[in-house]
């Protein structure tokens, strides 16, 4: 019985001793190392309820999948009490008994920052997912870590949307507390960029009345801005639009544009809040679909209904998501550090110090901080990855509030701005959005305010020029009557624009019907909001533009001179020089007397036209120049240079005359309408009096920037006026702007001119108030205006057909030719005749060559200059020009019957003289009668014995 009885404990430790062991190995292996983690967040809000269950759902299934870690995050929970000292006294809490190595919380932006100090004391990571305001940035301290949106991320998003839409001035409701202050100077940058001005900024304290926030209301009711831009958290924000609901605020016309804020949780909202937002654009974060995302909310709708079975109105939203992924990646980067010492260093205390000097530094925050940086993953709100210690923004979607809820209308992108689809690179802009009031069409964004049904429009009252502004009065009916070319643009302006705007004239005058002041005076007017527009032949100034803003112009507009005109043509007898200048005169002229000379040098050894006495030559250089001008020229020219010559200068001079010609005819005609001034400066220096037109800011320009005399200005109010005063010799000019002076010179062109230069200024333009919305649409239609038909069919309507006048000129300018008109033909003319007397002397005198041997002496070099002038004014006897001749005069001796030799001899048969120092060559270049040939008869002499007689007969000079 024993036997059995141990056998079978033997038996018994034996299968139990292997199963001990490995229970104890795997307990072994499954020892982890718990790393606490500090929660901070107001557990009575629905916020903290959600992210409580958001992070512990986060942790779970973390672990679930990742059995094999090594750490364990263990959460201690802290209420922050919705309270910033609360929250403060928590994390102190947290770092100085639990020692946790890093703090998720707290939520708000305020709380946030008071807790970031610490967290930068003891080196322990702040990780927030909520706390959104961009004045928290994290370059204040190393261990703030947003896990979650920057709220001036949604800026550009917002920016685009008032972009897409044309909004000019929008109004700023904010929280006045530290997340709605943040985020306000990056949207006034934003809005700054696409030059939309804020017109107000409503900050409503966060614990307001509903009575303080319909004092808000109302005053925003009576400012004409319509767009406004909310960055509130509840509960504000739901109190906010039901109120706004109730006193009429989301009526057509009305547009309301949330942050994420509130648009987040548009989901979470009571119904009967969502009944008073109907209508409202939001901008939210783009959180994409996938199945861990769908299978989560269903875990968590199911976990929080056990929690809390009594509240149904709970619903998971962005911020959930954000603590769910805040958690998971503080996990993942504590798991990267592996087995380290998490512990604190204690500081040394003292007997006075605080509850803060006791707080430690923690060993392994630098490098959890480092590891939690650089953890990427992809986690349910997207990817989760941290850049510049916030979460790096992707897209954003806009969202229309309708009926029960939201339906998505587009999307931003930081590439693509905002496109219909996520993916699409199409600028399609929004999808279909239902505005308040059910209104389909967009809102204009301003109204006018609500105690004026119409704009009252003022408008000049003149006596003259009535073509731009004429008030009439019906005396049966008693009514007023607007008309005229300015008043036919706006209608047409105001006609074309997408909405509708009630509008009224209202003359500027005084119940006798007399204006009332100036144009300056009316235009002060809309600074004082007397009137709301002005519309008229108000000229755009700059000083103007100190108290309001103008259009574009719709005409063209400067200041020039008009002047008389007489006929001077009988009265100038030295007009026919002026078709050219001196200049051209003087060189022309010169030109002349070259060409001549260029020819008689060519010609005058081989052309006996070019012969003769030393004043019969000059003459003949003189008489076939300026022959030419005529084409008279009478001398046959036999030298193939001076043909060349001859034949280019005859071009140069049809050019020169058929210019001529041409500009005389022109002066002649232009002469006919001559003004009797063309110089302001004459004006001023005689002291004449001009004119310039009544209430016109071209009286003070005279004045101060033409330095008139005042007394000097004759004052006019009509164009039968001003052309009274010209009649009478009143005035010797007058000054003022383009579109009367088309006016007046349609009437009077025969007598009247402009001249002088036209001082340029930007024309006429519609008046309205500093930053007037209505001022960009109305210059957009302006544009369009004047660009098509209409702007022609109101000029012929109200101007009528304008007769065949003379242009208006910036100066009369002078019709003479200058010499930088023909200084080419002038060029090819002296290169021409350049070549040409130079090829002849280099061929004179390399044929004569043997005349330049033989240089003894400085005086034997003028003597051989002298034998070669000499030899060049003889004739060439080798010209077939001096043969010809001589066989004609052969041919007639013979046909007389006469002896050869009883003639004096030829030009052709220069004989030897006996004597050299007794031989005399005659005008034609015979020797003189009565010496013997002691070569022989009828002999010519070589080129070198006549080179030797003629320095012979040198020598005995």
């Amino acid at each position: 019985m024993r036997k059995n009885l141990s056998q079978l404990l033997t038996s018994l430790l034996f299968f139990l001793f292997p199963t001990i062991f490995f229970i104890e190995m795997g307990m072994a292996q499954n020892r982890t190392i718990p790393v606490k983690v500090g929660v901070v967040l107001d557990t009575n809000t629905w916020l903290g309820k959600m992210g409580l269950s958001c992070i512990s759902m986060a942790l779970s299934d973390f672990y679930a999948s990742h059995g094999h870690y090594k750490t364990r995050l263990v959460l201690e929970i802290r209420d922050s009490k919705r309270d910033v000292v609360g929250a403060a006294a928590a994390a102190l809490d947290l770092l100085q008994n639990e020692e946790v190595q890093a703090i998720i919380g707290p939520a708000s932006s305020m709380q946030a920052n008071f807790v970031i100090g610490l967290g930068d004391k003891a080196h322990v990571p702040i990780i927030s997912f909520s706390a959104t305001s961009p004045s928290l940035s994290s370059l204040r301290s190393r261990y703030f870590v947003r896990a979650t949106l920057n709220d001036s991320a949604q800026v550009s998003a917002i920016r685009a949307i008032v972009q897409a839409f044309g909004w000019r001035q929008v109004v700023l409701i904010y929280v006045d507390n530290e997340y709605g202050n943040g985020v306000i100077p990056y949207l006034t940058d934003a809005l700054q960029e696409i030059d939309t001005r804020i017109s107000y900024r409503s900050a409503i304290h966060p614990l307001a009345t509903d009575d303080q926030i319909l004092e808000e209301l109302y005053k925003l009711m009576t400012m004409p801005t319509r767009v406004f831009i909310v960055h509130i958290l509840t509960p504000l924000g739901p109190r906010l639009f039901t109120r706004a609901n109730e006193i009429g605020m989301m009526e057509e016309g009305y547009v309301w544009i949330l942050t994420d804020g509130l648009a987040d949780i548009l989901s979470t909202l009571d119904p009967s809040v969502i009944d008073s937002m109907q209508g409202v654009l939001g901008v939210k974060p783009h959180v994409p679909r996938s199945k861990e995302l769908e299978s989560f909310k269903i875990r968590w709708k199911r976990k929080i209904q056990q929690e809390y079975p009594t509240n149904e109105s709970f619903e998971l939203n962005i911020f959930g998501l954000w603590a769910y992924d805040a958690a998971s990646g503080l996990a993942m980067a504590v798991e990267k550090l592996g087995p380290t010492n998490f512990s604190f260093q204690k500081s040394n205390t003292h007997r006075n110090s605080t509850d803060l000097d006791t707080v430690g530094v923690s060993q392994i925050g630098p490098s959890l901080l480092q590891s939690l940086l650089s953890t990427r993953f992809k986690g349910l709100s997207g990817h989760f990855q941290i850049f510049n210690r916030q979460l790096r923004s992707s897209a954003f979607q806009v969202v229309n509030v309708i009926g029960k809820g939201e339906r998505g209308v587009g999307f931003w992108t930081p590439v693509n701005g905002t496109v219909r689809k996520l993916h699409s690179t199409s600028k399609a802009n929004l999808g279909t959005i239902v505005w308040p009031g059910e209104s389909p069409s967009v809102p204009k964004g301003w109204v006018l305010p609500t105690n004026k049904k119409k704009m009252r429009i003022g408008v000049p009252v003149t006596k003259g020029f009535g073509e731009f502004v004429k008030v009439t009065r019906d005396p049966s009916t008693n009514e007023t009557e607007v008309t005229g070319f300015s008043i036919a643009v706006f209608d047409a302006v105001m006609a074309a624009l997408p909405y509708a705007v009630p509008y009224e004239y209202s003359p500027f005058q005084t119940p006798d019907g007399d204006p009332a002041g100036d144009y300056n005076d009316l235009i002060y007017q809309v600074y004082l909001q007397k009137y709301d527009a002005v519309v008229g032949d108000t000229t755009i100034l700059a000083n103007r533009s100190l108290y309001v803003d103008f259009t574009l112009p719709y005409t063209e507009s400067g200041v020039s001179m008009i002047v008389p005109i007489v006929d001077r043509r009988r009265k100038n007898a030295w007009v026919f020089l002026k078709p050219l200048t001196r200049d051209l005169w003087v060189t022309t002229s010169c030109f002349f007397v070259f060409i001549g000379f260029v020819i008689w040098v060519l010609e005058h050894r081989v052309n006996k036209d070019f012969r003769g006495p030393r004043s019969h030559q000059v003459g003949t250089i003189f008489w076939f120049s300026f022959s030419t001008l005529v084409f008279a020229q009478k001398e046959r020219i036999v030298n193939n240079l001076a043909r060349f010559v001859v034949i280019i200068w005859l071009f140069v001079v049809l050019i020169l005359t058929q210019s001529y010609t041409a500009s005389l005819t022109s002066m002649l005609t232009v002469q006919q309408l001559n003004p009797t001034i063309t110089d302001i400066n004459e004006l001023i220096k005689k002291g004449e009096r001009v004119g310039c037109q009544h209430a016109s800011f071209v009286h003070e320009f005279l004045i101060k920037w033409m330095k008139f005399d005042e007394s000097k200005l004759v004052i006019y109010e009509s164009p039968e006026e001003l052309d009274e005063l010209f009649s009478k010799g009143g005035i010797a000019a007058a000054f003022d702007e383009i579109p009367y002076m088309k006016i007046f010179l349609a009437k009077y062109c025969s007598k009247y001119t402009a001249v002088g230069p036209t001082y340029k200024f930007d024309g006429f333009g519609f008046v309205f108030p500093k930053g007037s919305p209505l001022v960009a649409d109305v210059s957009r239609e302006v544009l369009n205006v004047t660009e098509g038909a209409k702007m022609l069919q109101f000029e012929k309507a109200w101007f009528g057909q304008t007769p065949s006048c003379p242009e208006l000129t910036n100066s009369v300018s002078s019709n003479s030719m200058g010499l930088n008109s023909f200084w080419g033909l002038f060029l090819i003319a002296g290169v021409a005749s350049f070549v040409a007397l130079i090829t002849c002397i280099t061929t004179f005198l390399y044929e004569n060559r043997d005349a330049l041997i033989n240089l003894n002496s400085p005086s034997s070099i003028w003597r051989k200059i002298k034998a070669m002038v000499t030899r060049f004014d003889d004739k060439d006897l080798r010209s077939h020009t001096f043969r010809e001749s001589d066989q004609l005069q052969d041919k007639r001796h013979q046909s007389h019957g006469c002896s050869y030799t009883n003639f004096p001899p030829s030009p052709s048969s220069l004989l030897i003289p006996t004597h050299n120092n007794s031989a005399f060559f005659g005008e034609q270049g015979t020797p003189s009668s009565g010496h013997a040939d002691p070569v022989g008869p009828n002999r010519p002499m070589s080129p070198h014995i006549m080179f030797e007689y003629e320095l012979a007969n040198i020598n005995n000079e």
